[in-house]
């Protein structure tokens, strides 16, 4: 038996309708994967997304052993991350979270920071003080999220923020530098009285004691603790209802109660809600 195509007597509209709707049907879907990339900005060392209105930076810099370690370019995928907050139109709020299983952060990265010369080590101090200023000075709530060590560097930028969660049965807050000898700065020691608690916190710096979750709540370090499986939305529950209040409003409020903070931002030049200038 033989078969023969025969052509439709519309073929030729038929095909340019399935032509057509191909087409669109490319477009959109090219659209919408463009939507959803632009939406994640996916940096060496940590990735920024929005969710549900609220810009989550997860760290994510930690394989190889590495612990979301502080460096020169960690300091700048911070400050690229801050710059797409700032910019932000309309409500939102800043949460800084990390998935490890045990880290959050255990600060600069000593290992390599020695092996930089004079120039490289003012470099990293000098970026890493205009992102505490940055953080603490936002534009918008902020909110960390520790799910795990938070130790030096990673501890003074989870005091930066706002507010703190953390996880109930794993992980410490902890302030080391009396240990390892490296002294507080200017802008370190005022990011670190931050905290609500002065005891809790000069012991942590004059001590060196780490703190577990349960003891950062008893001593009103952290506004919340919570299990593991629950952790990372009950910080963003917080980072949404932050995020609802008025944010310039908020965000003056807040400042001005950081004028220690205000100072060095404005030394260091940094803008910020609520900063007075000769103009004004």
């Amino acid at each position: 038996m033989v078969y023969r195509r025969h052509k439709h007597p519309n073929w030729r509209r038929l095909y340019s309708i399935f032509t057509f709707w191909h087409g669109q049907c490319h477009n959109q879907a090219a659209t919408f994967l463009n939507k959803i990339t632009s939406m994640v900005n996916i940096m060496a060392n940590m990735e920024l997304d929005v969710r549900q209105g609220i810009h989550v930076l997860t760290l994510t810099n930690t394989e190889n052993g590495n612990e979301n370690t502080l460096t020169t370019e960690v300091m700048n995928d911070y400050l690229a991350a801050l710059d797409e907050v700032e910019s932000y139109q309309g409500n939102t709020a800043l949460l800084i979270t990390c998935e490890h299983e045990k880290t959050f952060s255990t600060g600069i990265n000593l290992v390599w920071l020695n092996a930089q010369n004079t120039a490289g080590k003012e470099q990293f101090v000098d970026l890493f003080n205009t992102v505490l200023c940055r953080i603490a000075l936002l534009n918008a709530p902020t909110v960390a999220c520790i799910n795990g060590n938070a130790y030096a560097g990673g501890a003074i930028i989870a005091a930066a923020v706002d507010y703190r969660v953390m996880r109930n049965d794993r992980g410490r807050f902890c302030f080391p530098e009396v240990n390892i000898k490296i002294p507080f700065g200017p802008v370190t020691r005022d990011t670190v009285k931050l905290l609500p608690n002065h005891k809790a916190y000069k012991d942590m710096v004059l001590t060196g004691v780490a703190y577990t979750g349960i003891e950062c709540l008893e001593h009103d370090l952290v506004k919340s603790i919570h299990p593991v499986n629950e952790l990372q939305n009950a910080a963003l529950e917080l980072a949404l209802q932050l995020a609802q209040k008025d944010r310039y409003t908020y965000c003056h409020i807040r400042n001005g109660f950081r004028s220690a903070m205000a100072a060095h931002a404005t030394r260091i030049g940094v803008t910020y809600v609520g900063q007075v200038t000769e103009e004004s």
